[in-house]
């Protein structure tokens, strides 16, 4: 449809708007059939079967962009028993002998949900397990028992790789397709803004190429994070937000002027924009 528009061809983007759409309702159709017939509270890995596989069903939310148009419990207790199944074998010491890193995905999906720190220790469980130790790329299978001989697929795997590329840039900016909207930070944790800050430059986006920094300082005995973002050719439809690892009681000034919005999600008017966001003293602890 977006290529349609680009070239100026309205009604082949009518025709496929109206494809999209209808196909949206029969997804929807065949979730609420399937969770019925099988009696689940997530969501159904496939409509027939009854399964559920979390990791197959992050495409919804990206590239899907159905985060929002999906029933929102089904979404959530979908990756909550991810959490729980995640957790179980990181932390039990339950018997399990392989997993395929294409687990990355749930790194993304979980910082589209708002869970920055399981996102976080996701993703820092991931990178302990490339192969062999060391190397920058991981199997299409993960062992436990990394001597074993044992079919791994082939190293380094690609699908793993982009997986893995599109969840850590997640963590600084995505793309929300639903709400036509670009979100920051939203995955970044407050530590990576101490000392020297952190910077992206000209990250890649639907509407133009992205800028931001940010840096962490105390200032009159308070902590506070500035942050400054550009770029971007034209302004998405749905704003540009900002999702940074603050308590949502912070204080915020957008260019100078304070804010009265939530600071655990800033709408920035404009861009270029400069925006200092003091932290209570409660987060310090």
């Amino acid at each position: 449809m977006l290529l349609a528009q680009g070239l100026g061809e309205r009604a082949d983007a009518t025709r496929i708007a109206a494809q999209r759409d209808q196909f949206v309702g029969d997804l929807l159709a065949s979730i609420a059939a399937s969770t019925k017939q099988h009696q689940l509270d997530v969501l159904p890995g496939s409509a027939d079967r009854g399964d559920v596989d979390p990791t197959s069903s992050t495409v919804a939310l990206s590239p899907g962009g159905l985060l929002g148009t999906l029933p929102d419990a089904l979404v959530r207790n979908t990756f909550d028993r991810y959490w729980r199944s995640f957790t179980e074998r990181r932390d039990s010491g339950a018997t399990w002998d392989a997993y395929t890193p294409y687990e990355w995905r749930n790194v993304g999906a979980l910082v589209r949900l708002g869970q920055r720190e399981r996102a976080l220790q996701a993703m820092a469980f991931f990178y302990g397990d490339r192969r062999p130790a060391g190397w920058n790329q991981w199997a299409e299978v993960v062992l436990r028992n990394a001597r074993e001989p044992r079919f791994l697929g082939d190293m380094p795997h690609g699908w793993v790789a982009s997986d893995h590329i599109r969840s850590v840039l997640d963590l600084f900016a995505y793309e929300d397709e639903g709400r036509q909207s670009i979100v920051l930070a939203a995955g970044i944790p407050l530590s990576w803004l101490d000392r020297r800050g952190l910077s992206v430059q000209r990250l890649r986006t639907p509407y133009g190429p992205l800028t931001w920094s940010a840096r962490a300082k105390t200032d009159a005995g308070r902590q506070v994070v500035s942050f400054e973002v550009g770029g971007l050719r034209t302004q998405p439809p749905g704003g540009v937000l900002l999702k940074g690892p603050w308590d949502k009681r912070s204080r915020v000034w957008i260019d100078g002027v304070r804010s009265a919005g939530p600071a655990d999600a800033i709408v920035l008017p404009r861009l270029p924009t400069k925006v200092r966001i003091e932290l209570p003293l409660s987060q310090l602890k």
